[in-house]
């Protein structure tokens, strides 16, 4: 055999080994994917809403269009979310949903999250959350507690660049309220929630399948003719501290005017949530 046959040879050999070389590379990666909000994207673990204490008895549909800003990564979505009263102020059910999303990460961030691209190669949605309430107590005097129940199903994309976790989770929480101002002539009130529960997800760790977090929150929410203002920061506090660790601290100024609503929203992330959020959204009320 000679030299030019061999280096012939050789080289056809890379040609056919190097793409299944390439695809190998980036499912070695996927095992060492860190399952916690720092390591994924802004959408990838829902830390929970603190809510106002009493189920709604209104049919609300809404669409908003999101962006989520972090100096390694930046991200556009678009969410909607369909809210159905089951036994009116009594019971709801809520069903939400990332329908598109977009991103952009920096080579450094990409290698610190294990993904694979800087950029997606291909179109995807995001994950569902079903989520249950119900009304346990409603009094004037002394106050309000709603139970929520929560599934966040595993239908996300792009588990290659740590997007979405293509894993199920849940959570559960008591949200407890009392509204200490009420001017009903002048539409005016002042309320306080605080929440308190327990989330848990499945991971890729093969010793601990799983991580479970105490979530919290604490907020309040005024109301002022057709306009109502919803602040809160919340979080969860994982127990393998990997970046399971989220803080955020959220603003929701709605405008109504004849069943139909105008929310912008406004979130800063701190601890392990590393974003910055900025939504419009449009709801509609029947």
């Amino acid at each position: 055999m000679t030299f030019r046959f061999k280096l012939v040879f050789f080289t056809l050999f890379l040609l056919l080994v190097s793409p299944s070389l390439r695809s190998e590379d980036w499912r070695d990666k996927m095992e060492n994917i860190i399952y916690s909000p720092r390591y994924f994207g802004p959408n990838g673990f829902p830390i929970p809403e603190l809510r106002e204490s009493c189920v709604g008895s209104r049919f609300e549909a809404e669409v908003r269009g999101e962006y989520h800003y972090y100096s390694g990564d930046k991200t556009k979505d678009f969410y909607t979310r369909a809210y159905i009263p089951i036994v009116k102020g009594k019971a709801a059910i809520e069903v939400s949903a990332i329908v598109w999303e977009d991103y952009k990460l920096t080579p450094e961030t990409r290698d610190e999250r294990f993904a694979a691209e800087t950029e997606s190669p291909i179109s995807y949605n995001g994950d569902v959350i079903i989520s249950s309430l119900f009304q346990l107590l409603r009094d004037p005097k002394l106050g309000n507690v709603m139970l929520s129940l929560n599934l966040k199903t595993a239908s996300g994309g792009r588990l290659a660049d740590a997007r979405f976790t293509d894993a199920a989770s849940y959570w559960f929480d008591v949200t407890v309220g009392r509204t200490l101002f009420e001017n009903k002539e002048q539409k005016m009130s002042f309320s306080v929630q605080g929440l308190v529960g327990f989330y848990c997800w499945m991971t890729n760790d093969r010793v601990h399948r799983q991580n479970d977090a105490i979530n919290y929150g604490i907020g309040f929410t005024a109301k002022l003719q057709n306009f109502k203002l919803q602040s809160d920061f919340s979080g969860f506090h994982g127990y393998e501290n990997n970046g399971d660790r989220p803080m955020i601290i959220r603003n929701n100024l709605t405008y109504e005017y004849k069943k139909n609503g105008l929310s912008f929203r406004y979130y800063h992330g701190m601890k392990d949530r590393l974003y910055e959020s900025y939504t419009l959204g449009y709801i509609r009320y029947f």
